[in-house]
């Protein structure tokens, strides 16, 4: 048997490219499998087969299968929840990583502000979801403040961590080649915490994916999230197995962004080649 380096170079190429996308798409394929024997030949069950959730999508994208108040919102609703994911977290990246900076750097700011943090960080966004509709009341500004929550720890203790874990060596050689202990954050510190910086960035993201749907719970009419808790109110399962995989695409694409952008400016970090 020949081995692939034995074959021509556009079809050595091929071959490695196939199996490239072959081999991720073989948990899914074995999934939708099994969810098809699962529910098939079960006209009363609770979950919809395969089939039923993808014609739900295309009418929640494009519309005409059942021309109910699902039809065709898909683009409405996921631009809703795409600017509270990326809007709170933007605000969680601007608040966390220079303060996450400080408290990795500065002792004063550290004894200020981690006993604080530390305490409030295991309380989950779920817990605080009432809260947040009193100070907020009901509407976008209460689901941008839980996925400003969700995203603002994973950010802090990353940047935080990244800040604290720069080798002293570093330090050493920064100042026998003459820099300026003004110079040393931004020469020193900020390049070095990157990585970490980045780690939180792409955790941060991640979790402002998560906990939209906890955020759109909070009255608003439009969003991921909302269509996802009105069709469990209608018992229309395949509206929200729908939605679900939506925000998974959605979550997914944005990650690949962040990580292509991290590779993009960390080329000489090995842990981003």
């Amino acid at each position: 048997m020949r081995r692939k380096a034995d074959w021509p170079r556009p079809i050595a190429g091929l071959l490695s490219a196939l199996g490239r996308w072959t081999w991720p798409v073989l948990v899914p394929i074995a999934g939708l499998v099994l969810w098809w024997l699962g529910t098939k030949d079960r006209p009363a069950s609770l979950v919809p087969p395969p089939v039923e959730v993808g014609r739900a999508l295309w009418d929640l994208a494009a519309g005409g299968l059942y021309d109910d108040a699902f039809s065709a919102t898909l683009i409405t609703h996921l631009l809703a929840s795409v600017s509270r994911v990326y809007g709170g977290f933007l605000l969680a990246a601007l608040v966390g990583v220079p303060l996450g900076l400080m408290i990795g750097r500065i002792g004063v700011v550290r004894s200020m502000f981690e006993p604080t943090l530390q305490i409030l960080r295991p309380v989950p966004v779920t817990a605080w979801l009432p809260l947040a509709m009193i100070l907020f009341g009901i509407g976008p500004r209460s689901a941008f403040f839980l996925v400003f929550l969700g995203a603002f720890y994973p950010v802090l203790v990353n940047t935080t961590f990244g800040v604290r874990s720069v080798d002293p060596r570093l330090f050493e050689a920064a100042s026998m080649l003459g820099a300026s202990s003004s110079a040393i954050f931004p020469k020193v510190v900020l390049p070095a915490a990157l990585p970490s910086i980045f780690t939180g960035l792409r955790l941060g993201l991640g979790f402002a994916w998560v906990v939209i749907v906890v955020g759109e719970m909070t009255g608003v009419q439009t969003g991921l999230g909302a269509i996802i808790m009105e069709a469990r109110q209608l018992s229309r399962t395949e509206i929200v197995i729908g939605g679900m995989v939506v925000i998974g695409f959605a979550g997914f694409i944005s990650d690949q962004f962040v990580q292509w952008l991290g590779r993009r400016l960390l080329r000489w970090s090995p842990q981003h080649a």
